[in-house]
């Protein structure tokens, strides 16, 4: 195994971008290198102020021979195209979730990444998050059994905050199902360690303003027998993050009720495109990158063994058993989203194969897809295995 970095490419510099940027810049084995970018000032900003070669044209970007890993951070509507064009260049492959708009997106970016040998990875998502991969550790001990029922409850302000257009239409993959349901499914996908095999599902939209796939409760069922049950509200009234210490979803410190109360937006329109834009990079530069002082989450969630639950936090993983309540504290971030890329730098550099791989993230989207449908049909949805 050689320690040289990994030499990382970027497809689109907005919101996205900018939340990875901090644990890319911090990453020991990581080295941003070149982006692509359709907006002037991004590729002039990303050239002066990280130093990396910057195009107009995606095309280019899958050209440059200095760049082995393409992160696509791009828009949804993307994804699928430019992950099979990096992957057919012979680059691996980290795309944002949602992996793509459709199941058949995914089955073609699945054949892609395998016919051209290249690793294909999903995220980040909060399915890499330590809580949880200290929770599946504790899981595989063998000390509590097996996972027989998982709760998770997330309360944010996903549809208040500034949105092009197409965030709002679940048809263009925006709403809380495809954006949000993907990081509830993957967690508790991890931690089941078994095979999904359905799903039954309600989706609520009851804001006239914006109307969109506004919040959901999910029951999924697992082929061992375990189940989960999900509940996501994107409304922006009550706050889950109260339930885990006032620490947000990035691992930060925050105020209490943040998010109650806020002034209604311009409405999906040129002037609310503008004020998303006004939080991408290009508008803005490198923003504070120290390590944030908790791991991300996700909202509260319990997972119920057959001798023991646990309840994964920020700071550690709580177990409440026969023997009364045990800590299992998480030592400080080293970087943020370090897991997801420690993960692409084991697959890239030292070939070990990534879980959440595109057979993964194309699984995850045929859950959303399930959900939804389970929610249009009022029946319950059973999900075939994956065959490209």
């Amino acid at each position: 195994m050689t320690k040289e970095p990994v030499r990382l490419g970027v497809s689109g510099l907005g919101r996205g971008f900018m939340l990875t940027l901090p644990g890319l810049l911090h990453h020991p084995r990581i080295q941003l290198v070149a982006a692509a970018d359709s907006r002037p000032e991004a590729r002039e900003r990303f050239a002066a102020e990280l130093g990396g070669s910057a195009y107009a044209d995606f095309a280019d970007l899958c050209a440059d021979d200095q760049v082995e890993l393409i992160y696509i951070a791009s828009p949804h509507a993307f994804h699928a195209a430019q992950a099979i064009a990096a992957a057919q260049a012979g680059k691996h492959v980290l795309v944002e979730k949602p992996m793509a708009l459709n199941l058949d997106e995914c089955r073609a970016m699945v054949v892609a990444a395998e016919a051209a040998g290249v690793h294909m990875m999903v995220g980040p998502s909060h399915g890499y998050d330590a809580p949880i991969a200290l929770t599946r550790s504790l899981i595989e001990s063998g000390d509590y059994g097996r996972v027989r029922m998982m709760s998770m409850l997330t309360y944010t302000d996903f549809l208040h905050r500034p949105r092009r257009p197409e965030e709002l239409d679940p048809e263009q993959g925006g709403g809380v199902v495809f954006s949000q349901a993907a990081h509830q499914i993957d967690i508790v996908r991890r931690l089941a360690g078994s095979e999904l095999r359905s799903v039954f599902a309600r989706i609520g939209d009851w804001d006239a303003a914006r109307p969109s796939e506004g919040a959901y409760t999910a029951s999924l069922a697992f082929a061992d027998g375990g189940f989960a049950s999900l509940t996501y509200s994107g409304y922006g009234n009550f706050d889950s993050d109260e339930l885990c210490g006032w620490i947000s979803e990035l691992g930060t410190p925050k105020k209490p009720g943040a998010i109650a109360g806020r002034p209604p937006l311009p409405g999906p329109g040129p002037e609310e495109t503008a004020l998303k834009m006004s939080r991408a990079f290009g508008a803005r530069g490198i923003e504070a990158a120290a390590p944030p002082p908790h791991h991300e989450h996700f909202g509260q969630l319990i997972v119920s063994c057959d001798r023991a639950d646990f309840r994964p936090s920020p700071t550690a993983v709580h177990e409440y058993g026969p023997s009364g309540i045990r800590l299992h504290p998480l030592s400080p971030p080293r970087s943020a989203r370090s897991e997801v890329l420690d993960e692409a730098v084991a697959a890239v550099r030292d070939g070990i194969a990534p879980l959440h791989d595109a057979r993964w993230g194309a699984m995850t989207i045929a859950a959303c897809a399930a959900l939804r449908q389970s929610a249009h049909e009022r029946r319950e949805i059973f999900i075939p295995p994956l065959d490209p």
